[in-house]
């Protein structure tokens, strides 16, 4: 007998009105089950297609295991699945038809061994949704509630394997029933080896040529072995057997995707496999450029199906229908992946929109845009509409009510920024004052931008979708609307501003922390200061006043008072950022180098110059005290939220990617000892070449590389000893001073204001994420990040290779540098370019197979000859017996070109013309020679802090010991200091010591 039910869903309709809408359901006492273990066949009417009888378990994947990896279900080695109507019914409504159709083809298939059982009208599994239970966790127990009904009617003969990726559910349910199993689906592909042992289920990632992929540290080579996955992919990759494994070659390759040098022989094999399936298909947009006229005639008769090159040199050429060929070879297009047909050498897709012409300056943005999945739309209506209003007609004022829950500190403290010239998104502003105890007082104060940017919003769910700012090298794109960003919540100079603040107490000689404020305040930043001028004051400079605009309409008495305030004030920050720097470096904080190249354009945004990025001891005095303030703040929300909060972690690099590291180390007579972060950052240290200061620079420019990158994560995803941070040496970080143009910053404000409350025993009125979803949106986060560093990296190179293509290499004075070799390979070297921040491959054997020959008149020629490669240098010798030396950390001549691509990005051509180091002139010298010295005086002023630090705790140390040995007591404030400070000894790690 049939059982009436009603299902009820609301539903809101565009105007905002919510409509309930009743829909009857019909319960059954039996349904088709489709197993032959059935005790009741005829009751349930199993006529369709019957599970196999030779199985050791049926499997039930979860309604996420069937959204994400339906391509492994449809494995034939896959027996005995039963796919739930709640599972099905996820994927039609979340992943469209096309997804729906082929999980009902699977099912229709009677090659694959796999039926659907109908749990939602079945009287007896069908569960109802409860109150305020979300639709994810609904359908897991749904699913999993049939499972249990399906074993049980099988009279408990056949087991049942739930496969789900929910680690909640594994715990819930995973020992909850005996004969139904709840397991992770990389479990399940241990049941089910088949083929071969699989060795890897990884993202197909970082390829590193056209041919070769490196996956998990499996050599994945050729189209054969890539199997139809694409870069981006989630694949499980078979271990080939060891006679099978192939070697990398070492030797340079143009743009990554040309053949190896012939003979050139390839370094010790190193695991290989293949692609055996996919898991998830990450198709996305791919501009592509369509081939030219001659190229079209060449493909065959059917010209209305081309192939098309992608822009992306790792994805392979699309099939495409068009009669536009023609007409569409000048531009860069978008195209998507619709199917790629087992018997088909290239995938099918089809025509999506023209970005712009080749080489055009906005059409190459597109294209940079679009390749790193980046939307740049305008912010819609419903998203403006709930931005504040800040017009010379009606300006904006701080609201009466923030006015007396906030702590105003637009009276008590000086406030100031400090940025890059002509920054409008001010994040953050900083203070120092002396207390009445003659204490000081820190202050970091950043943009309280949580108040206008609320939970849920048009305006938060758009900038979780952006995650971050992305910054181009001509431009930027905002997470949030200008009104906000370079407005009312930038902390201009001379307004008032809503701030989020971190005030410390300092002992007034040590800079010891004494205690911490966190809280929601008023400000009003008196400079906005930009980096150059500040550190002139911080150096007696004055002359740079007149460039400060706060101080143009001042009188002179005034303007001396007001200076000497702002000099003392940045003096101390420096000051305390010593002091903060010491103490992390005492602990292995790293310096690392990285490569950055500002674009200077003129007045018609033509490129002027390329200038990299010049270290300034104020930028680590701002740095220090950002750096001081996220610290803080991690500790403080997790204090408060141990399992939900957003923190940054940076895991310990592979002692392998450090090998070439050491080796360049050694080539210069230096140490590398690369065990800890201490120990890297003290090898690093002492690798000064007195003679060549780029020596040092280069080595951390090594360093920085072998390292991975750092990543947020939700505090209950992972152990707590996992939360370290390897390159700033602290337990704790997180990022909390940057809310404009990071979504991750939005967040931290939120878990503060919310541990704010809890702290006060007040409501918390922030909507908290839970930590599934936190890590979720982690992951989101994570890979925007990624994305808006391979846009910033690529909008560079592009503006590098406009900047010398209108240059004649041969003439042009600009077009010929010094270099610096830091890397050897079989058929040439590696070399940086200190003027331009420009790093690449310059070739000693070109694909003719003539080697480089130099003159003592600064020329060099292609010549018949050979190359023999040592480990710290390369040897070119001609058939004439020429021959010429090339050692790690040598300065050579390079001219430098632009090889055009027309379906590529440009690139950066390096060439040596001569052995010798290039001449610059003796004003370009003093001025590198200035900025060396001063970044090595900021160093030496940075350790010798440290040594006063480390030499006053040596000497209390021995203090206490004489006492003790004198008197059997210590002068401690109290018998609880010395029991903390026999606490603090309990607490070291000795195991280092003793080899434990």
């Amino acid at each position: 007998m049939l059982q009436k039910r009603e299902k009820v869903l609301h539903l809101r309709t565009f105007q905002g009105r919510t409509v309930r809408i009743v829909r009857e359901h019909y319960l059954r006492p039996s349904v088709p089950c489709n197993s032959p273990l059935c005790p009741q066949p005829a009751r349930c009417r199993n006529d369709g297609k019957l599970l196999s009888s030779d199985v050791t378990h049926y499997v039930i994947p979860d309604w996420k295991v069937v959204q994400d990896y339906l391509e492994i279900l449809e494995f034939p080695e896959l027996k005995g699945i039963i796919f739930m109507q709640t599972a099905c019914q996820a994927v039609q409504h979340q992943r469209g038809r096309r997804q729906y159709n082929k999980l009902r083809n699977l099912l229709k298939d009677a090659r694959h061994d796999c039926i659907l059982f109908a749990n939602e009208f079945q009287q007896y599994s069908y569960l109802p949704r409860e109150r305020g239970e979300s639709m994810e966790k609904w359908q897991t127990r749904s699913i999993y509630n049939a499972a249990v009904w399906y074993y049980h009617h099988c009279q408990d003969r056949m087991p049942i394997v739930m496969v789900t990726e929910d680690e909640e559910a594994i715990q819930q349910y995973g020992s909850e029933t005996e004969g139904v199993f709840v397991i992770s689906f990389k479990g399940i592909l241990n049941v089910n080896k088949h083929r071969a042992q699989i060795e890897a289920f990884v993202r197909l990632q970082g390829a590193s040529s056209k041919d070769s992929d490196l996956i998990s540290d499996i050599l994945v080579h050729g189209m054969k072995a890539r199997n139809r996955s694409i870069h981006g992919d989630v694949v499980v990759v078979e271990l080939l057997p060891k006679n099978e494994w192939k070697g990398r070659t070492a030797a340079l390759c143009e743009n990554e995707n040309d053949d190896k040098t012939p003979g050139e022989s390839p370094s010790e094999p190193m695991p290989t496999g293949r692609v055996v399936g996919i898991l998830q298909k990450n198709w996305r947009d791919y501009v592509v450029t369509f081939p030219s006229k001659e190229e079209v005639q060449s493909q065959g008769k059917n010209a209305q199906k081309i192939l098309v090159t992608p822009w992306d040199y790792r994805i392979p050429k699309i099939r495409i229908s068009t009669q536009q060929a023609e007409a569409l070879q000048d531009f860069r297009v978008v195209v998507r992946i619709d199917s790629w047909e087992s018997t088909s050498v290239y995938p099918n897709g089809h025509f999506v929109r023209v970005l712009g012409r080749i080489r055009d300056l906005e059409g190459e943005i597109s294209t940079i845009l679009v390749e790193n999945s980046i939307s740049v739309a305008p912010f819609s209506e419903a998203q403006m509409c709930e931005m504040p209003v800040n017009t010379p007609e009606n300006p904006w004022k701080v609201n009466p009510e923030e006015e007396r829950e906030r702590i105003d500190l637009r009276k008590t403290h000086l406030v100031f920024s400090i940025d890059p010239k002509g920054c409008e998104d001010v994040d953050d502003a900083l203070s120092v004052r002396t207390l009445s105890n003659g204490n000081l007082e820190l202050g970091v104060h950043i943009a309280d931008v949580t108040h206008f940017v609320m939970t849920n919003s048009y305006t938060d769910i758009e900038a979780r979708t952006r995650a971050t700012t992305y910054y181009l090298a001509d431009r930027r794109y905002d997470m949030l609307p200008s009104i906000l960003s370079a407005d009312l919540c930038s902390l201009l100079g001379g307004v008032d501003r809503y701030a989020v603040s971190v005030l410390w107490e300092l002992d007034k000689k040590s800079f010891e922390i004494k205690k911490v404020w966190y809280g929601r305040t008023i400000i009003q930043s008196a400079y906005k200061l930009y980096y150059e001028a500040a550190q002139d004051l911080l150096d007696g400079n004055f002359s740079v006043i007149g460039d400060i605009p706060e101080f143009k309409e001042m009188d002179e008495k005034s303007r001396q008072a007001k200076q000497d305030e702002l000099v003392w004030a940045i003096g101390k920050l420096t000051d305390i950022a010593r002091h903060v720097r010491a103490k992390r470096d005492s602990c292995g904080a790293l310096e690392l180098e990285g490569v950055e190249v500002r674009v200077q354009l003129d007045d018609k945004k033509n490129i002027h110059d390329l200038i990299p990025k010049q270290p300034l001891e104020v930028h680590e005095t701002v740095a220090e005290c950002m750096i001081l303030a996220n610290h803080w703040v991690a500790k403080k929300i997790w204090e408060n939220f141990p399992h939900q909060a957003l923190l940054r972690q940076h895991p310990p690099p592979h002692q392998e990617f450090f090998s070439e590291l050491r080796e360049c180390a050694k080539a210069k007579g230096f140490s590398m000892d690369t065990r800890s972060n201490k120990t890297l950052a003290d090898s690093l240290d002492r690798a000064n070449d007195p003679r060549d200061p780029l020596v040092n620079r280069i080595l951390r420019s090594m360093a920085t590389q072998a390292m991975s990158n750092a990543l947020y994560f939700s505090t209950g995803s992972c152990a707590e000893d996992e939360f370290h941070h390897y390159g700033l040496a602290l337990d704790k970080y997180t990022h909390f001073t940057s809310p404009i143009r990071r979504y991750s910053d939005i967040v931290v404000h939120r878990l503060l204001m919310a541990a704010i409350s809890k702290d006060n025993k007040t409501e918390i009125k922030e909507n908290l994420f839970s930590s599934k979803d936190l890590e979720e949106l982690c992951r989101h986060i994570n890979n925007r990040n990624r994305a808006a560093q391979h846009a910033q990296k690529q909008s560079t190179e592009l503006f590098q290779c406009m900047y010398f293509k209108d240059k004649d290499p041969e003439t042009e004075d600009r077009c010929i540098a010094d270099g610096v070799i830091y890397s050897i390979r079989t058929n040439g070297v590696l070399v940086f370019i200190p003027r331009f921040g420009i790093k690449g491959a310059a070739y000693l054997k070109n694909k003719d197979g003539l080697v480089i020959s130099c003159y003592q008149d600064g020329c060099s020629e292609w010549k018949p000859g050979s190359l023999q490669r040592f480990q710290n240098k390369i040897t070119s010798t001609t058939a004439g017996g020429e021959s010429i030396t090339f050692s790690l950390f040598d300065h050579v001549t390079v001219r430098i070109s632009v090889q055009a691509s027309r379906c590529h990005a440009d690139t950066i051509r390096l060439e040596i013309i001569s052995n010798k180091p290039y001449k610059i002139s003796e004003t370009e010298l003093s001025q590198q020679n200035s900025l060396l010295m001063k970044n090595e005086l900021v160093k030496e002023v940075t350790r010798s802090v440290e040594e006063a630090q480390l030499a006053q705790e040596e000497a209390k140390v021995k203090i206490i010991q004489e006492e003790y040995q004198e008197y059997c007591q210590t002068k401690g404030t109290s018998l609880y200091t010395l029991l903390e400070e026999i606490r603090d000894l309990a607490l070291l790690d000795l195991s280092s010591d003793y080899g434990m």
